[in-house]
């Protein structure tokens, strides 16, 4: 019996908090496999300004994936300076290929060493169980949410230097390829509408799942009660969606599209750019339709399509608020710490960052949204940290 269509097929959740139930999840096939990727020393390039290029390289891994299953739908999730990728068996020859290509470009074109690796789901089940649930963020994205302790399990098995080797996508004969088409980083940094943006990952440590269970309903419960439970903590709203223009910007996108070009190419893509941000301005200032869209609609719809909530393992958030609200939930976390139930981690800027995955203008995306300067990385460092002591 084929698994193919297995995260396909799953039952989509429509609330947030619906994470938190058992029953909600389903095993992950044992045929499949998880490709974990980071950048290695991100925090280290993260210190130089360089969380775009992190981000963006963290994205490409997910981008070349999905090209190459095409329409098929498979669940991933965007960790700021990495990402997790589940994919059916019929698909990892070429992903290894792909894989090995964005390592190539990060290399070549940012001076970056990406960490990849490929783990089948049999391996990880023999010691760690991996579930999942399908959540519904809007109808253009259904977002992954993975659970059981084995994707960390998996990551552990890539960084550890003594079985990193075993999981390494491996050269072929034919060169390595990937294909970025849908992968875009076209808007400004994106202001707080409060005060700041928090970036923030809580993992809890209690060894039986439902009080595991249990004690994450609580801090989502007490996220909703300092925050709001609808759209007042969402870092992204229409109203501070402004395209960019400056080279600063654009010129990342620019060097994931023309590698190896000269430096002729490269100013022509950011004019292409340039131009294609202005068509897209006029368009959505004017509410001008192309036959059945409507341009005025489309920052709704990239607002929609965000994944500021999520769930790997640990729960991971890009929230906007106030001072006040963070030193409240702050204030929650460390005691649940010291009574020895979760560590923690956070990191605050002014501002989030985005970058997309387009398929299509009116259809199916997604828009990958961190804290500027550092985000998910800096904020899993602090985890870590507490995690030692």
């Amino acid at each position: 019996m084929t698994t193919e269509y297995f995260y396909a097929n799953l039952p989509v959740l429509e609330n947030f908090a619906d994470i938190t139930h058992s029953e909600n999840f389903h095993p992950v096939p044992n045929d499949w496999a998880v490709i974990i990727t980071d950048i290695v020393d991100s925090t280290k390039a993260i210190e130089l300004g360089r969380y775009k290029d992190i981000n963006l390289l963290g994205a490409c891994s997910i981008i070349v994936i999905l090209n190459i299953v095409g329409d098929l739908e498979i669940p991933f999730v965007f960790g700021g300076d990495g990402a997790t990728i589940l994919i059916p068996p019929q698909f990892i020859s070429e992903a290894e290929q792909s894989l090995l290509a964005v390592q190539k470009l990060a290399a070549d074109e940012f001076n970056l060493t990406l960490r990849t690796g490929i783990v089948p789901i049999a391996t990880i089940t023999s010691n760690y169980e991996i579930e999942i649930a399908k959540l519904r963020i809007s109808e253009n994205y259904d977002q992954a949410i993975l659970r059981g302790g084995g994707i960390s399990y998996a990551t552990n098995l890539i960084k550890d230097r003594t079985t990193t080797d075993l999981y390494s996508p491996k050269p072929q004969n034919l060169k390595a390829v990937a294909d970025f088409s849908g992968l875009e980083c076209r808007w400004q940094d994106i202001p707080t509408r409060h005060e700041e943006i928090l970036s923030l990952i809580v993992f809890v440590t209690t060894p039986i799942q439902s009080q595991v269970d249990s004690l994450y309903r609580e801090v989502i419960n007490h996220i909703d009660r300092i925050y709001g439970k609808g759209t007042e903590c969402h870092p992204v709203v229409s109203a501070n969606l402004q395209l960019a223009f400056g080279e600063k910007t654009l010129s990342t996108e620019a060097r994931i599209y023309t590698a190896s070009r000269n430096w002729l190419k490269r100013n022509l893509y950011l004019w292409k750019l340039r131009l294609i941000n202005l068509l897209g301005d006029v368009l959505m200032i004017l509410n001008i339709k192309t036959g059945e869209f409507n341009w005025g609609d489309y920052k709704q719809i990239v607002s929609e399509s965000t994944d500021f909530k999520k769930f790997d393992d640990a729960l991971r958030m890009v929230i906007s608020g106030t001072t006040q609200q963070r030193q409240k939930i702050i204030d929650y976390l460390e005691k649940e710490f010291q009574e020895g139930h979760l560590v923690y981690g956070f990191h605050v800027s002014d501002r989030a960052l985005m970058t997309c995955l387009v398929f299509e203008r009116d259809g199916r995306q997604v828009h990958f949204v961190d804290g500027a300067d550092g985000g998910y990385a800096l904020a899993a460092r602090k985890l870590k940290n507490r995690m030692k002591s």
